[in-house]
């Protein structure tokens, strides 16, 4: 599709390109042409008058006609300048359409690229959103078919239930967040705010889980105020520490601080978590891209479904384990980096498989 667009568009490119081209071409042979005849009757002129020996002035109009000598002499001269003109025509459109269709590519490229994003985004989605309305759908399939249920097992039936319906209500939301920051930040309002007041503010959200994992949160931050959309910017933070703190052993530690670099407001979120492989490293902002897929939700719902299948009742689907409370959609990331990017920062990735990972982001103090 997109190559026969930017085929049409050459194609547009060089109609216009060629049609300004023979215009200005018609033009200079006109005017070229008129001045070539007048000056063949000046030679004819001054030649005649030398013969007979009467002197001319120097401006003068002639209105005889030019020997049939000088008019071959003149079609000829005419002739090479259309020809010319055509070869200078040949060149322009040779340039023109190949500086067309790189510009058509170049035009088009930004579309194509937002259009298979969007294929993308929307094929994504929906795996993401059949996986658990699958495993939805097939519990309660099995649980209908049992004839005796008690009322423990319906129980964990609607629990488990309710687990995947929580999920894809999550997942919804996400989706609707990250639409909402794609559209630009035309709905973002900036102001001054105080990043120790949204490191604290962060991290009670995430303490919860930090306790109950007994992980040591360590911050450093001060009182730097910088202009930036607090709440987007409180969103990006939980999403940074909550992905650290998922991906921490029990025990383990994880850090926040956040310092003044001249005009940039430096932030740095480390963890002693599983880390990230060189190779995952490009590819973790990626929308559902997940680094550990063993421990993702996916997996555990397809071990959910399959015991579901295998069983009269899907027993062993609910509760939430630890390599659970570490899945996700693959969305969070996603949503930080493009947080990042309406603030006009920048973020960078240090990991070691198996000590840890550091993100760095790197925020302006002032927008112009």
């Amino acid at each position: 599709m997109f190559r026969s667009a930017r085929i049409k568009l050459t194609g547009w490119y060089l109609l216009i390109i060629m049609s300004i081209s023979l215009v200005f071409s018609l033009i200079i042979y006109q005017l070229i042409g008129g001045e070539m005849e007048r000056g063949f009757r000046r030679v004819e002129m001054r030649f005649r008058a030398g013969e007979l020996g009467i002197p001319l002035p120097r401006h003068f109009a002639f209105t005889e006609k030019i020997s049939p000598q000088l008019v071959e002499d003149l079609r000829l001269a005419k002739k090479k300048l259309i020809l010319d003109l055509l070869v200078v025509d040949g060149i322009i459109f040779g340039f023109s359409a190949t500086a067309g269709y790189f510009l058509a590519g170049k035009t088009l490229r930004p579309i194509e690229k937002v259009m298979e994003e969007q294929k993308r985004f929307v094929a994504d989605a929906s795996h993401e959103l059949r996986t658990p309305l699958t495993a939805l759908k097939t519990s309660i399939e099995v649980a209908l078919r049992e004839k005796r249920i008690t009322a423990k097992e319906a129980k964990s039936v609607l629990k488990s239930s309710l687990e995947d319906i929580a999920g894809l209500e999550s997942l919804s939301n996400s989706l609707l967040k990250l639409a909402r920051y794609q559209q630009g930040n035309g709905s973002l309002v900036f102001e001054p705010v105080n990043i120790n007041k949204v490191a604290k503010n962060a991290f009670k959200k995430i303490s919860p889980l930090a306790e109950k994992k007994r992980i040591r949160f360590r911050t450093r931050t001060s009182a730097i105020s910088l202009q930036a959309n607090e709440q987007s910017l409180e969103e990006m933070l939980v999403i940074f520490l909550d992905n650290a703190v998922k991906y921490t052993p029990k025990g383990g530690a994880v850090s926040l601080s956040a310092k003044s670099d001249k005009n940039s407001l430096v932030i740095k979120v480390k963890d002693t978590g599983i880390g990230i492989s060189k190779e995952e490293i490009p590819h973790i902002f990626d929308r559902f891209y997940r680094v550990d897929q063993s421990r993702s939700r996916k997996r555990l719902r397809g071990d959910r479904l399959e015991r579901s299948k295998s069983s009269a009742l899907p027993a062993g689907r609910h509760g939430s384990s630890d390599g659970e409370s570490a899945g996700g959609f693959g969305l969070g990331l996603s949503l930080a980096k493009r947080i990042i990017e309406l603030h006009k920062g920048s973020v960078e990735v240090e990991s070691t498989k198996g000590k840890g990972t550091t993100f760095t982001i790197k925020l302006p103090v002032k927008h112009s």
